[in-house]
This record gives structure tokens, C-alpha cells and sequence, in this order.
């Protein structure tokens, strides 16, 4: 797989996880600054590196699952794990510039 399919399919993963919100923030996890990292390995199986606006958030349990429902219903990605991590913490400096004028931060 070229680098070039492997950006590919990255931006289409972005794509899928900019359509998940959190339930009490009316912008995207992505935007939000929730997804640390994105890897897929040369057999098409994706890892998401993500952490929550904290730990004891409503969603721990669900988000996960639907991050990686949503990015394996993707036909080019095989499998996917979802880590979770609080190393960094998330703060709303993470957040993109999108993300702070949609909450009216800037």
C-alpha cells in the first residue's frame, strides 16, 4: 500500500470521526481535540488514540464502541481498536480554532 492510499484512508477515517459529537458539547469529537492519534497498519486495520473531556464522562463506555463501529463500517479498514488514554489530560486548549468559535471561546 502507497503512502498516498494509506493518507487516503486516513483523511476518510477523520471524515467518520468528525461525524461522532460528544453528547454535551455540540461539536465533534475530532474538532474537539479528543483524537490524539490515528494509525493504520499496511493490513488495513486502523488504531485511534483517544482520551475523554474526562474520566468520569457519561459516555466511557459508549464513545469507544462507536468510534470503532463507526470507523470499521469504513470498506477499507478491517479491524479497529480504540485505546483510551489520560496522558495528556484533555483541556479545551486541545480543542481547534473551529471547535472555540462554535462555543463562542474566541
Amino acid at each position: 500500500m502507497t503512502d498516498k492510499e494509506l493518507e487516503e484512508i486516513g483523511d476518510k477515517i477523520v471524515g467518520v470521526l468528525k461525524t461522532i459529537y460528544d453528547p454535551e458539547i455540540p461539536v465533534d469529537i475530532y474538532e474537539l481535540g479528543l483524537i490524539y492519534d490515528v494509525f493504520v497498519s499496511e493490513e488495513n486495520n486502523a488504531k485511534i488514540l483517544m482520551t475523554l473531556t474526562s474520566p468520569n464522562c457519561p459516555v466511557a463506555e459508549s464513545l469507544p464502541r462507536d468510534v470503532e463501529d463507526k470507523v470499521k463500517s469504513l470498506k477499507e479498514i478491517n479491524e479497529c481498536e480504540v485505546e483510551i488514554t489520560f496522558d495528556p489530560t484533555w483541556t479545551n486548549e486541545m480543542m481547534s480554532e473551529e471547535a472555540k468559535l462554535e462555543l463562542g471561546m474566541l
